[in-house]
């Protein structure tokens, strides 16, 4: 079959717009609030509510173990995962440059759809825009999610001096398979992207009984990012164990290579969880029966040595400080 292709009419409002949205996005997304194709999705929700949007340019658009539609998805259930909310619906915008693939549309759409069912969220509203040839670079996405709080308080503001810092899995390898994609290097190591829907795994740690103090999903700055956020948000000193930082050895390689730091590079199906000390093992019996957590591990501690700083205890007995990172790291990572 002939090659298809988006077009500025496909952007127009018109027949061919109608198409495009019916075709391929009403097919897959398929459901009675979409179907209704009215303005705005109306919505039943009681108690709190968590809302976050973001946007999506990673380059390139389809990587080792994932793609921007997958990242789209996971990326804003994780946000309201990391705040104790069930995600419950999602809108979901596309930008669309002219000349780009009908069947790459198609297969980001359905890994959209996939990754969706893992947490039962469903896609209720959205918006289809085509700009020209070299306006943008194949596609953007933009989504914003609704979730109903399941566990209330769980912020960085909570952090208590004695907790305990735990790591889901090993970090940065969202970060280094976009670099090793986007560089078309080949490596022996089978690497491939974190990328993951984490409500599952939250939602079993919630049903456990954790009383989690804290948790935040370590997107872009990485793990460094997420923790320098959390001592100064909650004024508390934080110390890692830099030995139990679980990295893979192809990850730590290819830091080497460009100069960089694996705390800093993104990951898109990790997160940071803060809680009390004494329910650390029960916590990690949880996380150990879910495939997205390998290799979670306990990190580091809560403390008041440098408050609003976070300290990194070296396997040679001394400290040095974890900063968080400096400029751009990885440009286009999600």
């Amino acid at each position: 079959m002939k090659e298809q292709y988006i077009q500025l009419s496909h952007g127009g409002g018109g027949e061919e717009m109608g198409r495009l949205i019916k075709d391929i996005i009403f097919t897959v997304f398929d459901n009675p609030l979409l179907q209704r194709e009215e303005d705005a999705a109306v919505l039943n929700l009681s108690g709190e509510t968590a809302f976050t949007t973001d946007s999506f340019t990673v380059s390139p658009l389809i990587f080792k173990g994932g793609d921007i539609g997958k990242l789209a998805v996971a990326g804003t259930v994780n946000d309201l995962a990391m705040m104790g909310a069930k995600p419950h619906s999602l809108s979901c915008s596309f930008i669309i440059e002219e000349g780009f693939s009908m069947a790459t549309l198609k297969t980001l759409v359905q890994s959209m759809a996939r990754e969706l069912q893992v947490c039962g969220a469903r896609v209720v509203c959205g918006d289809t825009k085509v700009v020209p040839r070299g306006c943008a670079d194949g596609i953007y996405i933009n989504t914003a999610g609704l979730g109903q709080v399941v566990q209330a308080g769980i912020s960085a503001h909570n952090l208590q001096p004695g907790d305990a810092i735990i790591v889901s899995r090993d970090i940065g390898c969202h970060g280094a398979t976009v670099l090793m994609n986007r560089e078309g290097l080949e490596l022996e190591a089978d690497l491939h992207s974190d990328c993951a829907t984490l409500w599952p795994v939250v939602d079993a740690l919630i049903a456990a009984g954790i009383d989690i103090h804290a948790m935040r999903d370590a997107t872009r700055g990485g793990l460094s990012a997420v923790v320098n956020e959390w001592a100064r948000a909650a004024g508390v000193g934080i110390t890692l164990q830099e030995a139990a930082i679980p990295v893979r050895d192809a990850v730590r390689g290819l830091c080497e290579l460009y100069g960089m730091e694996p705390f800093d590079l993104a990951n898109e199906g990790t997160f940071v969880l803060a809680l009390p000390a004494d329910q650390v093992a029960d916590a990690l019996a949880v996380m150990a029966t879910f495939a997205c957590c390998p290799s979670a591990a306990e990190i580091g501690c809560v403390d008041q040595r440098q408050l609003g700083k976070v300290l990194l205890a070296t396997p040679w007995g001394s400290l040095r400080y974890l900063d968080v990172p400096q400029g751009e790291l990885l440009p286009r990572i999600c």
